[in-house]
C-alpha cells in the first residue's frame, strides 16, 4: 500500500476537524422571555357613566392586550385602556381584566368601583335642596352650586360616615331659579372626583317673606364678602329670620310660626341656627327648616321647680348663646314681689333677669346646671329706665379666654363681666362697663359718652380678656349729661341719638378707651348691634322707625375718622333687631 502523501493527512485532518470526528451537536436556540403584563391604576373610583384611563404595559407590546370586564354590572373598555362606568343606581365594584394574548396565563386586573350619583330632592325650605350620595369610607365631600356650570358657591365640607348615606342642605340659593349643583370627593389617597352635574329648581317663596330693602354699594369701596343675616321684627306677621346676599337679594328664611317672633340668632358650628324665639321657646333649626330640638318655656318653669328657685318664666328674650360643650346659656325674664327682695321697699313687682345654663340631655331634653340672678347681685334702688322693667338684659357674650360671660344690661346701662368659669364660677361680678361702673372713661367725656340703652356688644380682638376690644350699639336712651350741658340747646349734642362705640377696654387699668365713635344722625331708640368686620369696617345696625312706617339702616363704614359709607342697607316697614355679616350659611365657609 503506497505511503500517503503529506497533503493527503492534511486533507483527512481537516475532513475530521469538519465533521468533529462524529462526536459534535448543534448549538440550542435559548426559549423566549415569559411575558411581563402589568395594570395602572390598580384601584379607581368613578361616578356612574364616567371614565378611567387604564394603562397596561405588556413587554409584547400594545397589540399584544386583549381587555375585557368582570361582573354583571356591565361597562366597558376600548382597546386603549378607555373604561366607562355603567349606569348604576349602588355602588357597585367592577374588575377590569388586561390579558396577554400571546400568553394567555398572564393577565393584570384594576378594580373600579363606581358610585351611584347622587340625588337632589326639595326640602320643607323653598330654597333649599337635599343632596344625598353614598361616598366611600375615608372620604371627605363638598357641594359646589351655582347658576350654572362654574359652581360659584360651595357648601362646606363633611367626612363620609362609616356605613350610609350621607346628606347635604344645599343652602344659599334665589327662589324660582335653576341652578346646577354637583358633590366634590377627596378620596382617602388625596385624589378628587366630580359626581355628574345635577339641576334644581327652588321654589316660589310667599310674598310676606320677601325682604324690602334697598342696598347700595359706594363706587369704588369694596364690602366685606359674604351675606347679611337679618332678624327682622314687624315687617310682617311672619317676622322671618332671613338672610340675603350684598344686593339683597332673599338667600334664606326661617318664618316663625305661633306669633312667635326671633330675637337673637346664631350659627352653630354643626351647621344649624340657634333661635330665641319670643317670648316662649329656644330652638335649633337646621337649613330646611326642620326642628332639631328645643327648650319651651314650660319646661323652664319645671327646672325651676325642681331646683327648689323661686321664679316664673315672664319671657324668653333677646339670646341665646351656645358654648364650645354644647351647653345653651339664655337669659330669663322673671317677676319678683318687692316684698321678696332684699333692701326694698314700696315698690311694684320688679321684672329682672336670670342667665340659666343648661345642659344637653341624650333625649333631646336639658338640664338646670347653673343659674346667676340680678336680683342676688344688683342694687334694686339703681333703676336708670325705671320700674317694673328694671333690668331689661339683651345680650350674652361669652369670653372664650376665661370661660366668663358678658351680659348686657340695657336699663341699667351696663355690660358686666360675670364669673361663671365655664359652670364652675360663684356668679360675683367682676366688672361693670358703663356710667357709674367700675372703668374711667378715655378719650370721651364722662358721663354722656358713656353708652346708654346699649344693644348687641360684640368682642372684636381675637382676645377676650386683658386689653380687647368691644363694639357696642349705644342706643342712647335717657342719656345723662353733665350738670353743665343743656343738650338740643346751640353748641350743646342732641338729646337723642344714637352711635357705633368702639373702645378699648383694659380689664388691669380699669380703663375704657373710646377707639372709635360712629354717628350717622339717626335715634335708634332700641334694637340694633354692632361689630368690626374681617376687613377692618365696622358694622352698625341702626333700628330708626320709633313710629310706622318702621325701617332700619345697616351700615358698613371705613373704621378711619371720615367712617366712608362702603356699604348701606336699609329695611321698608320693618325693623331689624340683630343684623350681621356672615361668610355663608356654612361654618368656615366664605362666599
Amino acid at each position: 500500500m503506497p505511503r500517503a502523501t503529506l497533503a493527503q493527512w492534511l486533507c483527512f485532518a481537516l475532513i475530521l476537524l469538519v465533521s468533529g470526528c462524529g462526536s459534535s451537536q448543534p448549538a440550542e436556540t435559548p426559549p423566549p422571555p415569559p411575558v411581563q403584563l402589568s395594570l395602572a391604576p390598580g384601584s379607581a373610583v368613578v361616578f356612574s357613566t364616567q371614565t378611567v384611563q387604564l394603562t397596561a404595559t405588556d413587554s409584547e407590546g400594545a397589540s399584544d392586550v386583549a381587555w375585557s370586564v368582570g361582573g354583571m354590572a356591565g361597562g366597558s373598555v376600548d382597546a386603549n385602556g378607555l373604561f366607562t362606568a355603567p349606569a348604576v343606581t349602588a355602588n357597585t365594584p367592577i374588575t377590569v381584566t388586561a390579558s396577554s394574548q400571546s400568553d394567555p396565563t398572564k393577565t393584570a386586573t384594576s378594580t373600579i368601583t363606581v358610585l351611584a350619583p347622587g340625588t337632589v330632592a326639595p326640602t320643607a325650605n323653598p330654597q333649599v335642596a337635599q343632596y344625598t350620595l353614598t361616598p366611600p369610607t375615608g372620604s371627605t365631600v363638598f357641594i359646589q352650586f351655582g347658576l350654572d356650570t362654574s359652581y360659584l358657591l360651595k357648601t362646606w365640607t363633611l367626612p363620609t360616615p362609616d356605613t350610609g348615606a350621607l346628606s347635604f342642605y344645599v343652602a344659599g340659593m334665589l327662589a324660582s331659579t335653576e341652578y346646577h349643583m354637583r358633590a366634590v370627593l377627596q378620596l382617602s389617597d388625596g385624589s378628587t372626583i366630580n359626581d355628574l352635574d345635577h339641576t334644581f329648581t327652588t321654589q316660589a317663596v310667599p310674598a310676606e317673606i320677601l325682604p324690602d330693602v334697598t342696598v347700595t354699594t359706594t363706587p369704588g369701596t369694596t364690602p366685606q364678602p359674604g351675606i347679611e343675616i337679618l332678624n327682622l321684627i314687624g315687617a310682617t306677621t311672619a317676622s322671618p329670620l332671613m338672610a340675603v346676599d350684598l344686593a339683597g337679594n332673599l338667600l334664606w328664611a326661617y318664618p316663625p310660626q305661633d306669633g312667635l317672633r326671633v330675637q337673637g340668632a346664631h350659627l352653630l358650628p354643626n351647621g344649624h341656627f340657634l333661635l330665641c324665639l319670643y317670648p316662649t321657646i329656644l330652638r335649633e333649626v337646621d337649613l330646611a327648616n326642620n326642628t332639631i330640638r328645643q327648650e319651651t318655656s314650660a319646661q323652664m318653669d319645671a327646672s325651676f321647680a325642681a331646683a327648689g328657685l323661686p321664679y316664673h318664666t315672664q319671657n324668653f328674650n333677646h339670646d341665646v348663646i351656645a358654648l364650645p360643650n354644647g351647653h345653651w346659656i339664655h337669659m330669663v325674664q322673671v317677676k319678683q314681689p318687692c316684698s321678696a327682695i332684699p333692701n326694698c321697699s314700696g315698690l311694684p313687682d320688679i321684672i329682672g333677669d336670670v342667665i340659666v345654663d343648661l345642659a344637653p340631655n341624650t333625649d333631646g331634653t336639658f338640664s338646670l346646671v347653673w343659674y346667676w340672678s340680678t336680683f342676688d347681685h344688683l342694687d334694686i334702688n339703681r333703676a336708670l329706665q325705671g320700674y317694673p322693667d328694671w333690668t331689661h338684659a339683651n345680650a350674652l357674650v361669652y369670653s372664650q379666654d376665661d370661660g366668663n360671660l358678658l351680659f348686657s344690661i340695657r336699663h341699667q346701662g351696663w355690660i358686666i363681666k360675670i364669673d361663671y368659669a365655664n359652670g364652675a364660677g360663684a356668679g360675683d361680678i367682676i366688672w361693670k362697663l358703663g356710667y357709674q361702673g367700675d372703668f374711667t372713661l378715655v378719650n370721651g367725656r364722662d358721663p354722656d359718652d358713656w353708652f346708654f340703652a346699649q344693644h348687641g356688644p360684640a368682642i372684636d380682638s381675637p382676645n377676650s380678656t386683658g386689653k380687647f376690644t368691644l363694639s357696642v350699639m349705644d342706643n342712647g336712651n335717657l342719656r345723662v349729661f353733665p350738670d353743665t350741658v343743656t343738650c338740643d340747646t346751640h353748641g350743646n349734642p342732641p338729646c337723642n341719638f344714637s352711635r357705633v362705640v368702639q373702645l378699648e377696654v383694659d380689664e388691669s387699668a380699669k380703663t375704657a378707651t373710646i377707639v372709635n365713635d360712629y354717628r350717622p344722625g339717626e335715634y335708634s331708640y332700641w334694637g340694633g348691634n354692632a361689630e368690626q368686620l374681617a376687613n377692618g369696617n365696622l358694622e352698625g345696625n341702626f333700628t330708626a322707625g320709633a313710629t310706622p312706617p318702621a325701617f332700619s339702616d345697616i351700615f358698613e363704614v371705613t373704621p378711619d375718622s371720615a367712617h366712608t359709607v362702603v356699604w348701606r342697607l336699609t329695611t321698608h316697614a320693618g325693623n331689624s333687631y340683630r343684623a350681621f355679616r356672615q361668610p355663608s350659611l356654612y361654618p368656615d365657609v366664605q362666599w
